[in-house]
């Protein structure tokens, strides 16, 4: 077995590219190969900022030889289909072909066909000119008159299977055993014998090839040079990939600015430095405030120490973090209040208005969810119309990453309550699935009614002009909100009725004040005193409420369902309390499936739905044979064996103790109760024959059997949970 070294050098790879490129080039590769017929063993990529390199462990010399039979036409067939059969199966004459007996269809032709293996170097060759040819990159660019593209100019193609060269050609760059080391610390070319030459030769010209090495290089220098000012590093695993992803050979230096800049929130500083230089930022250990120093990585070793390299940075850092106190400076000159007046001229979807009607319609909604999240309506309302103010600023133009956060320094700046100030800067949150969620218990209760508000306020309105998400596309993030939704909810136990929450929005919000050309006729605000009648038809025509709710209800369903799968929860069962109508109270809905999950892992839980179920397969037979359903009330008088009436008393039962539980919301309660049908239903089956031979005693079983259906519903529909 041999081994398969490759290596495409190139011209600058952007770094966020870099990892799935490498994976990419692995995975084409060792796939092609297999195409091909060659199995090979272990496959490792690497990457750097001018390299693309894959190790291949296990390569046969050969791939092994094919023997394969392809039946063709039936003796006596046209000619035609006999040469396109002979063409296909690369036989020169019919006389080559083997003729096999069929008294029932007929005599066909069979072609045998055997297929010697081919080398692993041809093989090799072919894959990696097809891979190179059509590789993935996000984007790609040709230069000379070549047609091949590629991220950047390829310099050099390094292939070597067992220590020789792989002969062939990739834009007109002849593969080889010569690579190159850092552009400046190693520039030369030199040639390798195979990996580990390879990679020790690299390290002797300054490339580290593995990214982690980098990654972990750079973390111990920074975490050293930081201890040794007695600062600590705020870490920044993105910023550290990124960084790894920029350097073959990193050296990790340390600068500082002008203290004064320290007047400017830290996260504005730590956001310049890192979007502009690269830069990681430092703060004083025991006060947790942003320190004067930051570091930065070079891809040189400098004779100097680095002295030129971080002046260079200092000098462009203090140019970034002067426009950026320049933001802070101006902003603080305009109110909070005076930039919300501003978002009139944003426009947030030209079918939905403008930031500012939507601020409007936010407002109000998070004032009529305050009561649920223990928020003080007033604070939710005030806090939701100066929610999206900052997106004005001179700030949040240059970093939209800061958004909210400003929001938050700009109201602190003014005097306003600090829950209305941190409402303004967590109501975007969570932003994935990763993020936190403002908590009420922890004092962020006008928070959480804000965030839920700016939430379904998207979801309604996005759902009114139909712009809902479609396959993979999701252009609005319309699912990131329901998540949002969820989580919050969920995490703050809340009691908040969808349906309601979402119906009386958006008849009070997008019909009752004004509608913003939603159809194509409406080109401006519609006065609801004037309008209200025919916006009402207008918009209905298009979207109407009794459309949107359900399938915004149905939408959430779905992203519940994701939701809780991903924490081990069974769909089947969110599908079984979401049949039985009416489940908007997401909290409500979670409990109950979890009392389901729990009742359905004991014995009784697990019979009982046996029993449900062939109770509900005996119906759906009958119901179906003599075309009625048998969802009526049994007669009592009819019930004449001891094991139905112990079944028609169970029921009853417990048809009063589980509804009593779960007005309660006692779900656990509700399924003890429920458990109370085991024992009946199974002895009934046992020693009731259902399809009697008198039509009436027939008949009232039948409706006793849908009794056991009735009674399940009060929980759940059973017919949805799979076992």
């Amino acid at each position: 077995m041999s081994e398969l070294l490759l290596e495409l050098l190139s011209e600058e790879i952007p770094a966020r590219m870099q990892l799935r490129a490498s994976e990419d080039l692995k995975r084409l590769v060792v796939e092609g190969l297999k195409t091909r017929g060659l199995e090979t063993g272990a496959a490792t990529a690497y990457s750097t900022p001018r390299r693309l390199t894959l190790v291949v462990e296990g390569v046969p010399a050969k791939s092994p030889a094919i023997s394969d039979e392809k039946k063709g036409p039936r003796v006596g067939a046209p000619e035609q289909a006999v040469q396109g059969f002979l063409k296909s199966a690369g036989l020169a004459s019919i006389k080559n072909a083997t003729v096999v007996k069929d008294e029932k269809k007929g005599d066909y032709y069979v072609a045998k066909i055997d297929k010697p293996g081919r080398a692993a170097a041809e093989i090799v060759a072919e894959t990696v000119v097809e891979v190179a040819g059509k590789f993935p990159w996000p984007k790609s660019m040709r230069w000379g008159s070549s047609p091949f593209q590629w991220i950047r100019p390829l310099q050099s193609v390094l292939c070597l299977l067992d220590g020789k060269v792989v002969p062939f050609e990739i834009a007109g760059l002849p593969a080889g055993a010569e690579t190159r080391g850092h552009r400046f610390l190693g520039p030369g070319p030199f040639k390798v014998k195979n990996f580990t030459d390879y990679k020790s030769k690299l390290a002797a010209h300054h490339v580290m090839l593995d990214p982690a090495a980098r990654v972990a290089a750079i973390s111990e220098r920074a975490h050293a040079l930081a201890k040794e000012a007695k600062l600590e590093l705020i870490e920044d695993e993105a910023l550290l990939s990124e960084n790894a992803g920029l350097t073959e050979w990193p050296v990790v230096l340390m600068g500082s600015f002008d203290k004064a800049f320290l007047e400017v929130p830290g996260e504005v500083l730590m956001t310049s430095m890192k979007t502009h230089q690269k830069c990681f930022s430092l703060r004083v250990p025991r006060a947790k405030k942003l320190a004067n120093k930051f570091l930065l990585v070079a891809n040189l070793v400098a004779e100097d120490g680095g002295a030129e390299i971080i002046a260079g940075n200092e000098k462009v850092i203090a140019a970034r973090l002067s426009d950026a106190k320049f933001f802070w400076d101006q902003d603080l000159k305009h109110p909070l209040g005076e930039m919300a007046g501003k978002l009139s001229g944003i426009t947030f979807h030209e079918k939905l208005g403008t930031q500012k009607d939507r601020v409007e319609r936010i407002a109000e909604l998070a004032f009529e969810l305050a009561g649920a999240c223990d928020a003080d309506p007033q604070d939710a309302r005030r806090a939701a119309a100066l929610a999206k103010a900052d997106l004005v600023s001179g700030m949040v133009g240059e970093f939209p990453e800061l958004q909210g956060l400003m929001g938050r320094y700009y109201a602190e700046h003014v005097g306003a309550k600090p829950e209305i100030a941190r409402a303004i800067e967590l109501h975007y949150k969570p932003k994935g699935p990763t993020d936190v969620v403002p908590h009420a218990d922890q004092g962020d209760a006008v928070a959480v009614a804000v965030a839920l508000a700016d939430k379904l306020d998207t979801l309604v309105g996005f759902w009114a002009i139909g712009e809902k998400p479609t396959g993979s596309g999701d252009p609005y993030q319309l699912r990131r909100a329901a998540l949002g939704v969820i989580r919050i909810v969920l995490e703050n136990d809340l009691r908040v009725p969808l349906v309601k929450a979402t119906t009386d929005h958006y008849k009070s919000q997008y019909l009752g004040m004004s509608l913003h050309g939603m159809h194509a006729g409406m080109t401006s605000v519609i006065d609801v005193t004037d309008q209200a009648k025919t916006g009402w038809q207008q918009l209905t025509a298009l979207r109407g409420v009794d459309e949107i709710i359900p399938d915004l209800l149905s939408f959430f369903a779905d992203r519940l369902k994701v939701f809780l799968r991903d924490q081990g929860k069974r769909h089947d069962l969110i599908d079984a309390v979401f049949a039985l109508g009416g489940q908007d109270d997401l909290a409500l809905i979670v409990r109950r499936v979890e009392a389901l999950d729990a009742f359905l892992k004991t014995n009784d839980g697990t019979n009982l739905l046996a029993g449900v179920k062939r109770a509900a397969n005996i119906l759906a037979i009958e119901e179906k044979k003599d075309k009625t359903s048998y969802a009526a009330p049994y007669d009592l008088k009819l019930l004449t064996e001891k094991e139905e009436t112990a079944l028609a008393a169970a029921i009853e039962a417990v048809k009063q103790d589980t509804v009593a539980a779960i007005n309660v919301e006692n779900f656990a309660g509700a399924m003890r109760a429920l458990s109370e049908l085991r024992a009946p239903v199974d002895q009934f089956f046992e020693k009731i024959l259902v399809n009697a031979d008198d039509p009436k005693i027939r008949e009232n079983r039948l409706r006793l059997l849908s009794e056991i259906r009735a009674a399940t519903l009060t929980v759940a529909d059973f017919s949805k949970i799979s076992g």
